[in-house]
């Protein structure tokens, strides 16, 4: 990969505070729609197997259903579309640094990219299989040498990303609009076995035994992925997480928009049943998240927001939560745990709500009491000893 010396347009300093705040609501919001994997009979395989949509508040209007529902709907695709923007967002940070210090670009940045591709290896293997971080690595590779590019170069790249992955969402769908329905999908029994009773030893095998399968959502949404890193390039050099008069207007702007427009999509795409599942997670879901984040951005700006300091906190420590949470589940949900999992099979989805609160707030408080002491999260540690220059 070529070196650049290159000077950043708008290079600071400044640390942001709500990108902190915004990367602790994106990390317990995936958490959202991991809960209901991890609770799901045969787990990681279910979402495969297309068993893993929204339940019909149409069909059955109760109580519970309408609450797995909205609560579904509201983090399905959009907190992990902010969680891209934001690694977007931090990238450009770096390059951004690496500028006003006169370094050359990507540098070092390429060790970061493998190291983090090897974080996600392990995380994949060792404990979920829809792991995002192997994506992100990549994709940080390919941003990371186009931020050495010119701008007009990354919009080209930015547009023709989203464009083709677009077009092959809109395929896929109509697809499924004329193929022949058949009806909900069964959970495969040995998946349901394997993750109600199996061993740890068995799922890591499980995993390696069915990798190409289990990786194809980077893969597939690869597209949308560079799309998002681009685009938190772009927010960032425009000011838009910035304590600044121009910053606010662009998260009204990202407030009106992504909400104004998203959720009436987001919500006709939910009702439309499964056909219009892709549609709703891979295209319309990114609309949404930003508007999330003007909505959060909007907040802050003019109140006194609860719990925006303990969200900073998690945000700081993101790595370390994102694995955490998955670990925790795994072992409350899993058979080679609590089993939960299992033992609260056909209970209604109330207690998988109340699992994701409980992790929420172990997670808000372990990452606060962790901060009083370091300055850093356990596996941001780790990472900043390995990649530190060598004297």
């Amino acid at each position: 990969m070529a070196h650049t010396t290159l000077v950043a347009p708008g290079v600071t300093a400044t640390r942001l505070p709500l990108l902190d705040v915004l990367r602790g609501a994106a990390v317990l919001g995936t958490l959202m729609t991991n809960v209901w994997i991890f609770t799901s009979p045969g787990s990681e395989w279910s979402v495969l197997q297309g068993s893993f949509h929204l339940p019909d508040p149409l069909a059955d209007p109760s109580a519970a259903t309408v609450a797995e529902t909205v609560f579904r709907f509201l983090a399905d695709g959009k907190f992990l579309s902010l969680l891209t923007v934001l690694f977007g967002v931090g990238l450009a940070i770096q390059y951004d640094s690496a500028a006003r210090r006169g370094e050359r670009w990507p540098g070092r940045y390429p060790r970061r990219a493998a190291f983090l591709f090897l974080e996600g290896t392990v995380h994949f293997l060792l404990l979920f299989a829809w792991d995002v971080l192997m994506g992100y690595a990549v994709t940080a590779l390919l941003t990371a040498w186009l931020l050495a590019r010119s701008e007009r170069v990354r919009r080209v790249v930015m547009w023709v990303a989203g464009g083709l992955h677009l077009s092959l969402i809109a395929l896929l769908t109509l697809g499924q609009l004329v193929s022949p329905g058949s009806g909900p999908a069964s959970p495969d029994p040995e998946a349901v076995r394997l993750y109600a009773h199996g061993g740890w030893g068995e799922q890591i095998a499980f995993r390696l035994d069915h990798a190409l399968a289990l990786r194809i959502e980077p893969v597939f949404s690869f597209g949308l992925l560079l799309f998002l890193f681009l685009l938190g390039v772009r927010l960032h050099r425009a000011g838009a997480f910035a304590p600044t008069a121009a910053g606010r207007r662009i998260r009204v702007r990202m407030a009106s928009w992504g909400l104004g427009l998203g959720l009436p999509l987001g919500a006709a795409a939910a009702l439309g049943g499964p056909d219009f599942f892709l549609l709703g997670r891979y295209a319309v879901a990114p609309l949404i998240a930003l508007g999330y984040a003007g909505l959060i951005g909007w907040a802050l700006d003019r109140f006194t927001v609860p719990g925006a300091g303990a969200l900073g906190s998690v945000g700081r420590t993101a790595l370390s939560c994102y694995v955490g949470q998955n670990l925790l589940c795994v072992l409350l949900c899993y058979g080679f745990g609590l089993g939960l999992a299992d033992r609260m099979a056909g209970s209604g989805p109330w207690w998988v709500m109340g699992l994701w609160a409980a992790v929420a707030l172990f997670l808000v408080a372990a990452s606060g009491l962790w901060l009083r002491r370091f300055g850093r999260g356990p596996l941001e540690a780790v990472q900043h000893r390995v990649l530190r220059p060598r004297r």
